[in-house]
């Protein structure tokens, strides 16, 4: 009987040993050793941070700036996995390829952060930059991952970073895709948001556990690619996942191949430039068709989805219109078609005129206003993203910086009407055709573009 007891004994050490073997060889390792915080600092504001019982605790403190517990190391490329809970709702993160420098607003705490978002919202799992430019993938870009998230009870999160490629997953649903070669490495950390002035936001919990991390994987430990949306910040480029989705280039940001000058045979001679992967409309006397005239696509699109970067100089206007068509006499003004309106609208006049804002920046020209969002608005200057989605059934969608402003059915007794009391209304068939040119305008006035990319939807 003991001889049988030694021989088990013996078998199950020997299987344990090679489970350890096998999990140093798939490159895993523990971030928290189960008992202190050791290998951890803490940066920013003074939540308080615990090892209790295998878990990490941090706990809300009144009058102080988001906290942060961070690695002692940095991270490049990694995959990282954890769980957490919230014991009361309350907003958090996992900071990624984050940093503090000195001279960097006082070392404040900047990075990607992986949302934790209790709220109706719903933007768990999306990609913030703490302490710098904000929203980098809000959820609205992947409504069937905002249900991912459970408010009671763990949630695993996964976090995918291989080059520029950062990627999220909610209790093993994809939910964000960015794109970004802002930061390539940093610290992780585990953030207690600031609170409230209430006494109620006092002492909320979170917790965390099951930290583990594999440093530089092998290609073949990172996550098939998906069909979730991509939000790819580097310019004139088609990442690999927004290939498989479809996407391509509509400029190959450094020719003006594709493009021509509306109803030429050729691109313009004068007015626009391209240069640094830009391509720019300059200013002359602030009229339509100014100096260059506008330019259009050489192909035509049906249903389609197109993003693209915008930059507005003080007080200028442009404009991109879709369903453009040719045989239209517009007497030496601009192109007719739909379009997504280009706009300062503190400056230029023409955000005043129209009805009620329907000519504001990403509004539907002359049609439909823009939702008033005020977190889509960048200052002049900066570049923006815009998005038309045109779906098969004709409903169509304008998007701003992340955020969807507005939408509507071409086509539909409602879109007529529109039409019927705007300043399109004696051209026949606005709108309405199955296809058209894309077409970028100038307006006498200085913008540039770039990072036009096109996905034909069937």
């Amino acid at each position: 009987m003991k001889k049988i007891l030694l021989v088990c004994g013996g078998v199950l050490l020997m299987s344990g040993t090679l489970l350890a073997q096998k999990a140093n060889k798939s490159g895993w390792h523990d971030l928290f050793n189960g008992k202190d915080l050791k290998g951890w600092k803490q940066l920013g504001g003074a939540a308080v941070y615990a090892a209790k019982d295998g878990e990490i605790v941090g706990t809300t403190v009144m009058n102080t700036p988001n906290s942060f517990l961070c690695t002692d190391k940095d991270y490049g490329d990694f995959i990282l996995e954890l769980e957490f809970k919230l014991d009361k709702e309350f907003n958090s993160g996992i900071q990624f390829r984050s940093q503090s420098r000195p001279e960097y607003q006082n070392g404040r705490v900047f990075g990607y952060q992986m949302e934790i978002d209790p709220s109706d919202r719903k933007w768990s799992g999306g990609i913030y930059e703490e302490g710098r430019r904000g929203w980098q993938y809000p959820m609205e870009y992947n409504p069937a991952g905002q249900s991912a998230f459970k408010k009671d009870g763990w949630n695993k999160y996964r976090i995918e970073c291989r080059g520029n490629e950062m990627r999220t997953w909610v209790n093993g649903v994809p939910t964000a895709h960015l794109v970004d070669t802002a930061l390539p490495k940093g610290f992780i950390a585990l953030q207690v948001h600031a609170i409230g002035k209430t006494e109620a936001d006092n002492g909320k919990s979170i917790h965390w556990r099951n930290l583990r991390i594999i440093e530089n994987p092998a290609a073949s430990q990172y996550s098939p690619y998906d069909n979730i949306y991509v939000v790819n910040n580097v310019d004139n480029t088609v990442s690999p996942q927004e290939k498989k989705n479809g996407y391509q280039l509509l400029w190959d940001g450094k020719t003006s191949k594709g493009w021509r000058g509306y109803n030429q045979k050729g691109f313009p001679e004068k007015g626009w430039t391209i240069n640094d992967g830009t391509i720019t409309i300059h200013s002359s006397d602030g009229n339509e068709e100014g100096s260059g005239g506008d330019i259009v696509t050489d192909k035509e699109y049906g249903a389609f989805e197109m993003e693209f970067e915008f930059k507005l100089t003080r007080g200028a206007n442009s404009g991109v219109k879709y369903f453009v068509k040719e045989s239209y006499d517009t007497k030496g003004k601009s192109a007719i078609g739909l379009e997504y309106q280009v706009l300062d609208d503190e400056v230029h006049p023409d955000a005043k005129l129209g009805r009620d804002g329907n000519r504001t920046l990403a509004s539907l020209y002359d049609l439909i206003a823009r939702k008033q969002e005020k977190r889509a608005i960048l200052p002049i200057g900066e570049w923006n993203k815009g998005r038309i989605i045109v779906y098969p059934n004709n409903h169509v969608e304008h998007w701003l910086n992340g955020f969807k402003v507005l939408e509507y059915e071409r086509g539909s007794q409602s879109f007529k009407d529109l039409v019927a009391i705007s300043k399109y209304k004696n051209w026949n068939n606005f709108g309405l055709w199955p296809e058209g040119h894309i077409l970028l305008q100038d307006h006498g006035n200085e913008v540039s573009f770039k990072s036009l990319r096109i996905k034909v939807l069937k």
